[in-house]
């Protein structure tokens, strides 16, 4: 059992632990987009059944509005919060469409045709970046640079699983590192 797995679980047992500054904070989640007429949708994304997320507390690893949500929470609490666009994943922006030359794309499996509203990753002078196919023509494609959460309204359940304080590497990293966490 590595030294961050013994860590989780003696946060875990004395519940004394709360969420702050450099602390590696794992959860479990679900997550719906919360209609203009406020009315929560169907899920969208969960973990239960799976492994919990990680991330490095003050370091802006999750959406400012459930890190804030969960600033000074212990393990074991639950959280339930609706972020505005703001708190989640910003605003959309109008001009955020580009065309883009098709051999570009990324797609998460092999596809046979290109279709809007495919997500694709494509690699920029900042490194790679998500997008959504808007458009496709014969060479080029015109893709949105938004995220596709962006201008949404968004629901969150939260269970709090571990935490433990963040070592000096993922500090000066600005990640977590092991267990659900980067791998260098």
């Amino acid at each position: 059992m590595s030294e961050e797995n013994t860590a989780i679980e003696k946060t875990e047992s004395d519940g004394e632990a709360t969420i702050e500054l450099n602390k590696v904070v794992s959860f479990h989640y679900r997550l719906a987009e919360i209609a203009p007429t406020g009315e929560r949708g169907e899920w969208r994304e969960e973990s239960h059944g799976g492994q919990a997320l990680y991330y490095l507390h003050g370091f802006h690893n999750v959406v400012t509005g459930l890190e804030k949500a969960l600033e000074g929470k212990r393990v074991g609490d639950a959280i339930e919060v609706t972020l505005g666009p703001d708190d989640a994943y910003g605003r959309r922006r109008p001009n955020a469409t580009q065309r883009v030359p098709i051999k570009h794309l990324q797609f998460v499996s092999p596809v046979k045709k290109i279709l809007p509203g495919m997500p694709a990753v494509v690699e920029t002078n900042q490194g790679k970046r998500s997008v959504v196919v808007v458009k496709v023509g014969k060479f080029n494609a015109d893709v949105d640079f938004n995220h596709p959460l962006a201008g949404k309204t968004l629901y969150y359940e939260v269970q709090v699983e571990g935490i433990r304080d963040a070592t000096t590497e993922e500090i000066a990293h600005g990640h977590v590192h092991g267990v659900g966490g980067h791998q260098h």
